[in-house]
């Protein structure tokens, strides 16, 4: 890839597992903890999409809470643990690799931000707990503009930031949805396909997947 000014990481699923605060809770939920997992992730998906069409904002923490009481029920958990599994969320784990292809990346001086869903203090306490404060030079939250992605106001926030344009931009999800979302605006999407899924057919086809972010070093 050339001429590439800024390396724009999603947050949720890309860098940090989202998964990593049910499964930490495992031996309580047993083993219906990832199908449960998946299901808060989904539903707190499908709340932002529907939230954005009905012009219903709530921020990102107000979603997640909402899509886990909804999960919890569907899944029959014990609501006493409501309270662990919201404080987990917040100190999600990265995936294993995330922090070292982090680095490298920020010794090559290129510019390095993510463009989250999420809000700025969740966002940051993430960052924070995950020792990666001295990462990134931004931490875009959809938040500036009140939309969910894949909204193109989201996607215009780091463009008119940095003052560069949409080809300069490297662009990285394991969300097909949000690669497509950014692809179609005009940046260079990277599919991160950590579970060899299917890609959706949403009228834009990323140049480059990989298997996690260490095969990013390969390509930049």
């Amino acid at each position: 890839m050339k001429n590439i000014k800024a390396i724009i990481f999603d947050a949720y699923g890309t860098l940090f597992d989202v998964n990593s605060a049910a499964e930490k809770c495992k031996d309580k939920i047993g083993n219906k903890w990832e199908g449960f997992a998946n299901y808060w992730r989904t539903t707190q998906l499908e709340y932002t999409w529907l939230r954005s069409l009905m012009k219903r904002h709530k921020n990102f923490w107000q979603v997640t809470e909402e899509s886990l009481d909804k999960s919890m029920k569907t899944y029959e958990i014990d609501s006493s643990m409501r309270n662990e599994l919201l404080d987990l969320y917040k100190v999600l784990s990265t995936f294993k690799e995330v922090p070292e292809v982090l680095k490298s990346l920020k010794e090559k001086n290129f510019k390095l931000a993510i463009l989250s869903n999420g809000t700025p203090a969740l966002l940051n306490e993430l960052v924070k707990s995950n020792n990666l404060e001295n990462i990134f030079d931004d931490i875009f939250s959809i938040e500036e503009v009140g939309v969910y992605k894949p909204d193109s106001k989201v996607y215009d926030i780091p463009v008119k930031k940095y003052q560069i344009q949409r080809n300069e931009i490297t662009f990285l999800s394991a969300n097909t949805w949000d690669v497509s979302g950014g692809g179609n605006y005009g940046y260079n999407s990277i599919w991160v396909n950590r579970n060899s899924n299917t890609f959706d057919n949403l009228d834009y086809l990323p140049k480059h997947q990989i298997e996690d972010l260490s095969k990013l070093l390969d390509i930049i």
